[in-house]
């Protein structure tokens, strides 16, 4: 048997696998790997281009679907018609008052809060992936959501007490979960940070440290809190855009774009960084600046989506790895394309909490939990294996 098989050299030798693999390639003539390579990069433009066109077909179908399920049934010319009307054009398509007014002032805000909760929450959990390079951060998991849902919970609770009145208490909302958000994020950040690098299980660690903290002062302010208070406290925990109107989205919208176009702005520097905070300094990225940046929009976004939609978990996970399997990492295409996912994923499971077990309706919270939990563990399996 000869000394020199390759078969030989990798049972014996399997450290010498990867010279073995070299030589083998420097066989192949240089045009053979140049076509290789300019294919496989034609593939990836063409995945990354297909990408964003597909799935905003996909959300305008997804918008014509959510508008039309219901206990009132609206076609969508019927909806068309409906706002044509408002700007002075006569479609030939007829409708009642009461499907007029289930679309203006119930089916329509409970979309465009679903299409903001659901950019930003996805776009948020992209960004802190990056951010910790942490592939299992998410807005949920580690405690930035719990945070902005107990400063909610202490303003239901005490707003009373301190003159806080109704009136203004939607617009009050959004600023404290803002800064619970902000405080959450602050925090785990620094116990997750090791010198240059992010310490994963510190920082997850620290995420259900919050999380816990968070349970607990919720769990306090449930128990002082009144009956209607109670409510208000619950449908917080569980997640929901039934309450959308257009005074919560006045208020909540403008500082959701406004986070999520920033954190869009921001998606080259991401690249860079993403290569490493050395890396990123000698090519003149001031990361500081960078990271204070990030963690500020993405607790605005965040903590004005909890206030208006509550705690939804998981769609800042999943929405960033089933992007990154099919278009790369590369966060040009990935931030807009989980904006539009992210707003597809909310609005379905919209659709189904309103459909599942009709006429009552489930929380979104629960859905994406039942979706997501089992995403989250074969992630775990995936990164075992």
């Amino acid at each position: 048997m000869r000394e020199n098989s390759p078969i030989r050299l990798e049972r014996k030798h399997p450290c010498l696998q990867v010279r073995i693999d070299e030589a083998r390639t420097e066989m192949i003539p240089n045009t053979l790997k140049k076509q290789r390579i300019s294919v496989l990069a034609s593939l990836a433009r063409a995945s990354k281009d297909a990408c964003t066109p597909i799935l905003v077909i996909l959300l305008f179908a997804v918008v014509f679907l959510s508008i039309a399920i219901g206990a009132v049934e609206i076609s969508p010319l019927q909806s068309l018609a409906i706002a044509a009307q408002k700007i002075g054009i006569a479609l030939p398509f007829n409708f009642t008052e009461q499907q007029q007014s289930v679309l203006l002032y119930i089916r329509l805000p409970r979309v465009i809060l679903g299409l903001a909760v659901g950019a930003a929450l996805a776009v948020s959990g992209a960004v802190l992936q990056s951010l910790f390079r942490n592939p299992l951060a998410d807005p949920g998991l580690i405690g930035v959501s719990g945070g902005a849902a107990l400063t909610v919970s202490i303003t239901i609770v005490f707003g009373e007490i301190i003159g806080l009145s109704n009136v203004f208490k939607p617009y009050f909302l959004p600023f404290a979960a803002f800064f619970g958000g902000l405080t959450a994020t602050i925090f785990i950040y620094r116990l997750g940070r090791s010198k240059n690098s992010s310490n994963v299980a510190t920082m997850l660690l620290a995420g259900i440290a919050v999380n816990a903290f968070a349970v607990a002062g919720i769990g306090l302010m449930s128990f002082f809190a009144t009956d209607t208070q109670l409510r208000n406290i619950t449908f917080w925990n569980l997640g929901s855009i039934g309450s959308a109107s257009w005074t919560n989205l006045t208020v909540a919208v403008p500082l959701i774009l406004f986070s999520v176009v920033m954190l869009l702005r921001r998606a080259r520097l991401l690249n860079v960084i993403s290569l490493g905070e050395a890396e990123a300094r000698h090519l003149g990225v001031n990361t500081e600046r960078l990271k204070r940046e990030i963690v500020f929009f993405v607790a605005l976004a965040v903590g004005a989506s909890v206030a208006v939609s509550g705690a939804i978990g998981f769609v800042g996970l999943i929405v960033p790895h089933l992007l990154r399997l099919t278009t790369g990492a590369d966060h040009r295409f990935l931030l807009r394309n989980s904006a539009l996912l992210g707003a597809i994923l909310i609005l379905t499971a919209d659709i189904l909490s309103r459909t599942v077990a009709a006429p009552a309706e489930l929380p979104i919270g629960i859905v994406t939990a039942l979706v997501g939990a089992p995403f989250f563990i074969w992630l775990l399996l995936r990164k075992n294996v």
